[in-house]
């Protein structure tokens, strides 16, 4: 027997509000968990890129002289 089968014969309330609501209640903490972890990671990935990406212009801009200010 199919799900399809099954949901065919309920009021949709039950389809569209209980069994979603359900979901939520019973694996609600796990993707909450999920989804903070994504985030997290998603948060420390750009602070890296950010980082980096400062760490490059500090070493362009205050770091070794060009070519031109050795030749003096």
């Amino acid at each position: 027997m199919a799900v399809q089968e099954i949901l065919a014969g309920l009021p949709w309330w039950v389809k569209w509000i209980a069994i979603p609501a359900l979901v939520l209640l019973v694996f609600g903490g796990v993707i909450t968990s999920v989804l903070t972890f994504v985030v997290g990671l998603l948060f420390k990935v750009l602070l890296f890129v950010a980082l980096v990406a400062g760490l490059i212009y500090a070493v362009r801009k205050f770091g070794t002289p060009s070519k031109s200010d050795r030749d003096w």
